[in-house]
């Protein structure tokens, strides 16, 4: 596709999930796609590994995106590297599973570690590729939320809240960065990712529930971030993919 020729893609915690299935799919599309990860260092390198077998082009590099100072060092040893970053799907989240009523478990640490990764996190990672963006000619950035965002219900109290601010954190950013960088989120909901390992008896039975009666597979997900990123008329959107669970 002749959007993605000369891209260079940056994806937060592309090793697994939903950025390895959009790594995956955006390097058949052409792009040359960059793998973020913070611990999972061999899921990330299979990842590469995987992509390179089909023919693409990608790499993996660490960073934790929760410290300003690691992601702007990883953006610099890219952009050097391989030029300048031209889009990016800010993916990297993480939560805990506290019971919604149980708020005396949720501790300063959590909020802190919370907003850090899945708000400050992608702030970091959106600042740090804008010159770059905008030194390329434009691009996108897609943010990964959550319909525990807009629920207000979820695996824990804080990630619900934390994902709330990513949809507010995509508003705030179309408008800062406009008009040369797009920036849009896919609200998910249940997914079968890593998340649910132990779980999966309930997310089965969550599946019959949904409208659709199946629960989104990462690639599902990962379709939907390749169109919002080639989508060039488009900009703080927020866009639910959650097989009418939210109806």
């Amino acid at each position: 596709m002749r959007y993605w020729t000369n891209r260079i893609v940056l994806i937060t915690g592309g090793g697994t999930g939903i950025g390895r299935a959009a790594g995956i799919q955006l390097a058949e599309r052409g792009a040359k796609v960059i793998l973020n990860y913070s611990r999972s260092q061999q899921a990330a390198e299979e990842t590469v590994r995987h992509i390179l077998a089909l023919g693409g082009q990608a790499c993996s590099i660490q960073a934790n995106i929760a410290s300003d100072g690691e992601v702007r060092r990883m953006v610099a040893a890219v952009t050097e590297m391989y030029g300048p970053i031209t889009d990016l799907v800010n993916n990297a989240g993480m939560t805990y599973h506290i019971p919604l009523h149980d708020l005396d478990s949720v501790t300063d640490d959590v909020w802190n570690e919370l907003i850090d990764v899945n708000v400050k996190g992608m702030f970091h990672s959106a600042r740090a590729v804008k010159e770059g963006i905008g030194q390329a000619g434009g691009g996108a950035i897609v943010n990964l939320g959550s319909i525990a965002g807009s629920t207000g219900s979820g695996s824990s109290l804080p990630y619900a809240v934390s994902k709330a601010a990513v949809h507010g954190l995509t508003l705030s950013l179309a408008h800062a960065l406009s008009p040369h960088i797009r920036v849009n989120a896919i609200i998910p909901g249940a997914a079968a990712t890593r998340w649910w390992a132990g779980n999966e008896a309930r997310m089965h039975q969550l599946g019959g529930q949904l409208l659709l009666q199946r629960i989104a597979s990462p690639e599902d997900i990962a379709h939907m971030i390749c169109a919002a990123l080639e989508q060039q008329s488009m900009t703080g959107q927020l866009i639910t993919v959650d097989g009418g669970q939210t109806l």
